[in-house]
């Protein structure tokens, strides 16, 4: 955008532009990396108006395609700019359940902000700061209010897991007049939200409330029900009388890289590492009393969010030095940049094209030694980003007394194995249509389990459209069940 554009961004806002946004509050970092407190403290209603007085209110907001789910963005900011703070998150809440969960976690910078019009010139609207505001104003001030539902329509619906996508489902049915139950195969509901993501960065009293929220709206919740075993999809169709099922248990199988030394003591998977931190409260001890491994010198492996929130876990957790070993540059990393400026003012070590080849343990079988090679950036492969390749004999050690691998996880075969007839792709994800039709007639899927690991907002953009199917399925009746012939391969 040039300079010949000042005068229009001017015309659309009454008073004087301002160019900055307005900056988050954050606990310090000396300070929070000995506690589990979340980092950014949120607006106060002065700031959040502020900040909301800098959208333009274009008439055609980009950012709302840039959204997933299709928030009224402009709309809200608006309402906030108002002082209609409930108001604004009553508006939200038309199309996305979970604003106080997405205005933490979501990738505004890639999505919404991206489009944002101001931005072109400007820093973007904090379009996800003031989201959280609403949210948090909302259910800090006892101010929720539930809207309406349709009328019964006495069709049952299915959702198995309780991440992103399947509440999501389950809150868009609920208000469409269906009768929808949640079976969940941990103790709490929440999915990646509860077992994934560090108390730091969404306490679980958020998900608590938004959980809490659709439970008013008459969602059903059945914990400790992993489908699969317990019961079965063709059970929950054939005998317990549900007219559809949605599918969305994420996928949840850990990877590893398959190198020499990887059983040693020590070495933990990035899901094993953070669920025993976050469902199971290890990082409460003694008041829990979860075992986990507490390391001096710890190595991270990998790139992304989960790789951030693990090496900030460890950090939290007494570590000494905590040291993310990735093999690519900074600029390929798939983290948030929010997370890895957090991490950097934590003193958390990024080691780039940097790849362990071997782990070297003590006589006890305890891991000791990270045997690493150095990379170089070659042609782009598959992502589109430049393959790392080795440097010859560019090798070197890092002392290391536990390792958390998290280079990504897989589709746990679990339920998908006993379900006969459900196509899958060869990693083992379950093909749909873009309707999230899967092979097997009134049976859904949407989020990690279809697409692999994704972002929160992309699994909720799944379910709300599964959603909007399930919907037309009960209630026009005879429709043949075909799924269309662009059928995603996840």
């Amino acid at each position: 955008m040039t300079d010949m554009h000042q005068p229009e961004l001017q015309s659309l806002h009454q008073k004087p532009l301002r160019k900055e946004r307005v900056p988050m509050p954050e606990q310090d970092p000396q300070e929070r990396i000995h506690n589990f407190q979340e980092v950014p403290r949120g607006y106060s209603p002065e700031e959040a108006r502020a900040e909301a007085q800098r959208c333009l209110q274009c008439k055609k907001p980009e950012c709302i395609e840039g959204c997933p789910v299709k928030v009224d963005i402009p709309g809200f900011i608006a309402l906030i700019a108002e002082g209609k703070f409930v108001e604004a998150a009553l508006r939200i809440k038309q199309t996305n359940y979970l604003p106080a969960v997405c205005g933490r976690v979501c990738p505004q910078e890639t999505q919404c902000e991206a489009r944002c019009t101001l931005g072109k010139r400007y820093e973007p609207v904090a379009i996800g700061h003031l989201e959280r505001f609403a949210a948090d104003y909302e259910r800090e001030q006892g101010l929720t209010v539930l809207p309406e539902k349709a009328p019964p329509t006495g069709k049952k619906v299915a959702v198995v897991g309780s991440g992103p996508a399947g509440l999501t489902v389950a809150g868009d049915l609920i208000r469409l007049g269906h009768e929808v139950t949640i079976f969940e195969a941990f103790h709490k509901p929440g999915g990646v939200l509860v077992y994934g993501i560090p108390e730091f960065r969404l306490p679980k009293r958020i998900v608590d409330a938004e959980v809490e929220y659709l439970h008013r709206l008459g969602v059903h919740i059945e914990l400790n029900q992993v489908i699969g075993q317990t019961i079965s999809i063709d059970e929950l169709l054939q005998q317990e009388g549900y007219d559809a099922v949605f599918i969305g248990v994420g996928a949840g199988l850990p990877q590893f890289m398959n190198i020499p030394g990887e059983n040693l003591g020590g070495i933990y998977s990035a899901a094993e590492y953070l669920t025993r931190a976050n469902l199971m409260r290890a990082f409460a001890f003694p008041e829990y009393d979860t075992p986990l491994l507490r390391g001096r010198k710890v190595c991270v492996i990998g790139g992304g969010n989960v790789a951030m929130d693990a090496a900030r876990t460890a950090r939290r957790l007494d570590a000494e030095t905590v040291t993310v070993l990735y093999r690519r540059t900074r600029n390929e990393m798939p983290a948030r940049h929010e997370e890895v400026r957090h991490a950097e003012e934590e003193g958390i070590v990024f080691r780039f094209l940097t790849a362990p080849i071997e782990y070297l343990g003590d006589p006890r079988g305890m891991v000791r030694l990270v045997r690493c090679q150095q990379m170089e950036l070659g042609q782009p492969d598959s992502s589109g980003r430049r393959r790392p390749v080795p440097i010859p004999d560019a090798v070197f050690t890092l002392e290391a007394d536990l390792v958390i691998v998290a280079i990504g996880s897989r589709a746990n075969p679990l339920l998908t194995t006993h379900t006969p007839g459900l196509k899958l792709t060869n990693h083992g994800y379950i093909v749909t249509d873009s309707r999230g039709r899967t092979s097997r007639r009134g049976v859904w899927a949407g989020g990690d389990i279809v697409t692999g690991s994704a972002t929160v907002i992309l699994a909720m953009g799944a379910g709300k459209t599964a959603a909007m199917d399930i919907h037309h399925y009960l209630t026009e009746p005879g429709q043949p069940w075909l799924p269309e012939s662009d059928t995603a391969e996840g």
